[in-house]
């Protein structure tokens, strides 16, 4: 499963209505474009939790029925760990909201 093209950086995420922060530890402003705002919500297709990043991939149906996968990267296991956040925390099939930002696009 890839997604579609998009890296994007997640500055907030909500499982099942329980909402962690989550903060860059990379300068935001040379990899991500916050004046592109993304929000879905979706089902967690697939999760993969190891360094140096957690990345997750939710898919979204559109309006026409479509299914589009997008990909999602995070902050290390460990800081997510510290943070309260658990492997656990990813339920495959489970609904979630994710807001972030864009990467940039690269050259």
């Amino acid at each position: 499963m890839r997604p579609r093209g998009l890296l994007l950086f997640i500055v907030a995420l909500s499982f099942a209505g329980a909402g962690h922060s989550l903060i860059a530890h990379h300068a935001e402003v040379a990899e991500y474009d916050s004046t592109k705002p993304v929000k879905v919500s979706g089902t967690l297709a697939k999760a993969e939790w190891s360094n140096p990043h957690v990345w997750f991939y939710v898919e979204v149906k559109g309006d026409d029925g479509k299914v589009t996968t997008w990909g999602f990267s995070t902050q290390p296991p460990g800081v997510l760990m510290r943070r309260g956040v658990s492997k656990s925390a990813l339920k495959i099939g489970s609904t979630v909201n994710v807001e972030g930002v864009r990467a940039c696009a690269s050259t």
